[in-house]
């Protein structure tokens, strides 16, 4: 039996793919691993939102997973504070046989070392000194896996603010040479890590993303639709776009391919997603540009309650993004029988095969042209939904965890 332990800071918080990802393999461990032992660490210390994620992720009843809160001590209150000092300080006394988290690894944490192996001639004796030394001074050493959802930050580092880019220049490599394991969420990812990092090939593993189960219980039912549209003030027929409002989304261009179509489609556009951090302000310039101010929608944060009806009331979902890990969204509304519209790059394809319509990215003509080809065929949109939900059976959180235990205990 091992013990590992899972950062779920971002559970809670509302950080789209970065919860979701955590959540959907938190609970599915819970369901299938009855054997290892789970702690589960975070920074939240409300007793009812502790309460909440416990009930969510489906662990009260399970004697083998445990939350862990830890409090960053003044003047470290911060996340920094939290993954260079407070984590670390408790692994040192308490540790785990692996740690998970994602991107920085907690720094002052020694690798795992196995005190058992013994030399019998001078330098092994000066070693097992040395090993000796170590385990009374730092404990025995924990094995840190970081998961990576993307590298975009190294490929389109133009969108990137100076001061994120700074620490992460810092940061990655130094997280990436102290990881024992680097877990990419796609293929694509995994040869992107080392493609740029210069990692070598047997560090680097990746698992696949899913739909999380929650999101599969949701009610899509007309009635539902009706109340999503009514809650969030939505028009009866729409295109969606639903995720962060970052530059790499491509959303100007899918702005842009909507003005060509507008009035041949009858459709409005809906673009969900909360104005947060590295914004793209080249969206409001868009909608401007083209004069869409009563064709284009922000209904902002979408309640994770309402995120299957959105997409099921829409036309057709469009993922216009020009660099992904994966892409969440885009097998969520594939999960609930949408047609699919997305933008022709090795992530998407990885997740979709041929089983909806891509585009060329940098085209708004392009993208202009398949939304009209989907309006325009009725029978297409329906071939689309149904080769979407059989390609999207493929993914669970449940076979990702699976997959991940044999990584973390390998």
């Amino acid at each position: 039996m091992a013990t590992i332990g899972i950062d779920i800071r971002n559970i809670g918080k509302h950080r789209t793919g970065d919860e979701a990802v955590f959540f959907g393999l938190a609970k599915g461990l819970a369901k299938i691993d009855n054997q290892n032992k789970y702690l589960l660490f975070t920074d939240i210390t409300d007793a009812a939102v502790l309460n909440s994620i416990a009930e969510k992720l489906e662990i009260k009843n399970k004697s083998n997973f445990k939350i862990i809160s830890l409090v960053a001590v003044r003047p470290l209150r911060n996340k920094f504070g939290w993954n260079f000092w407070t984590l670390p300080n408790y692994l040192r006394k308490n540790p785990v046989d692996t740690y998970l988290t994602q991107y920085i690894t907690p720094f002052f944490v020694p690798k795992k070392i196995h005190p058992h192996t013994k030399n019998t001639d001078l330098f092994g004796a000066i070693q097992n000194l040395f090993i000796n030394w170590r385990i009374k001074r730092f404990g025995v050493g924990v094995k840190i896996a970081t998961i990576v959802h993307d590298v975009s930050f190294k490929v389109y580092s133009q969108f990137i603010k100076f001061s994120d880019l700074f620490f992460l220049k810092i940061l990655i490599p130094l997280s990436f040479r102290r990881a024992d394991k680097i877990i990419a969420v796609s293929k694509f990812t995994a040869s992107e890590i080392k493609k740029y990092y210069k990692i070598d090939a047997n560090k680097v593993a990746w698992i696949h993303n899913a739909v999380s189960e929650d999101f599969l219980r949701q009610d899509t039912t007309t009635e539902k639709i009706l109340a999503v549209k009514k809650k969030y003030h939505l028009p009866d027929e729409y295109i969606l776009y639903i995720g962060t409002l970052q530059p790499r989304k491509n959303i100007p261009t899918l702005i842009e391919a909507y003005a060509k179509i507008k009035l041949e489609i009858g459709a409005k556009l809906v673009i969900a997603g909360g104005r947060g951090h590295n914004f793209d302000p080249r969206i409001d310039a868009a909608v401007c540009k083209f004069n869409l101010r009563n064709n284009v929608f922000f209904p902002g944060y979408i309640a994770e309650e309402d995120k299957a009806a959105l997409m099921k009331g829409a036309r057709v979902f469009c993922s216009p993004s020009r660099y992904e890990g994966f892409g969440i969204p885009l097998l969520e509304a594939m999960t609930v029988g949408t047609p699919v519209i997305a933008s022709d790059i090795p992530p998407h394809r990885e997740i979709a095969s041929e089983n909806l319509i891509f585009f060329e990215p940098k085209s708004a003509e392009d993208l202009a042209g398949k939304i009209r080809q989907l309006f325009d065929s009725p029978d297409l949109s329906v071939i689309l939904a149904q080769k979407g939900l059989i390609q999207a059976r493929n993914f669970s959180w449940e076979k990702t965890a699976r997959d991940l235990i044999d990584i973390l205990i390998k």
